[in-house]
């Protein structure tokens, strides 16, 4: 499991003082960008050498309770699957012990011309 640490900001709020709620894409986005990278993936160079990206096909994401400008809040992110061409993560974010968040996300690895398999130095390093 991969933790990344951060700080709700005043413009991550909304009228009713709570982060709004598009906001937690941003998080876990951020997430799995620091999740990839631990894992030695450089994503730019993936893209200028090879043509391929991953691009969310899914999310499933349930609020559970608010977080508040000034919060700080930690995303986990953990593979949950791993196929061909498809990465499932299992992500949350939480304050202390509280869960506030929690979501399945389903990327897909693209290439020039649609979905491609993910490379084998690429599932070796995320596996």
């Amino acid at each position: 499991m991969h933790e990344f640490t951060l700080r709700v900001y005043y413009e991550d709020t909304d009228l009713a003082g709570i982060v709004y709620y598009a906001n937690y894409l941003k998080f876990i986005e951020r997430g799995r960008s620091e999740w990839v990278r631990e894992r030695g993936v450089d994503q730019a160079q993936l893209r200028a050498d090879k043509g391929i990206v991953f691009a969310v096909r899914r999310v499933e994401a349930d609020y559970l309770k608010p977080a508040h400008f000034d919060d700080v809040l930690t995303v986990s992110t953990s593979l949950a699957k791993l196929g061909g061409a498809r990465i499932e993560l299992d992500q949350s974010v939480l304050r202390g012990g509280d869960v506030l968040f929690t979501a399945r996300v389903t990327l897909v690895c693209l290439g020039p011309h649609g979905a491609t398999r993910i490379p084998e130095e690429v599932s070796v390093s995320l596996a």
